[in-house]
């Protein structure tokens, strides 16, 4: 498809493993990523989203 790109392609573009932008792609956090079947489309022009994980280690307790 023209104007998207595969999640192998998006994967070296950004640095980050094809499972983690799956990830990203099911949580909705690539804005314009289509699903067809079990592939991924995404736009050229999508922006890496900021990583949201903890990575201090020091958990968010919430009441």
């Amino acid at each position: 498809m023209i104007g998207y790109l595969k999640i192998s392609e998006v994967s070296k573009k950004w640095g980050i493993s094809e499972r983690r932008i799956n990830t990203l792609c099911n949580d909705g956090r690539i804005e314009g990523a289509v699903k067809f079947g079990t592939t991924w489309a995404i736009p050229e022009g999508a922006e890496k989203p900021n990583d949201e994980r903890i990575k201090s280690r020091k958990y968010i307790k919430k009441n």
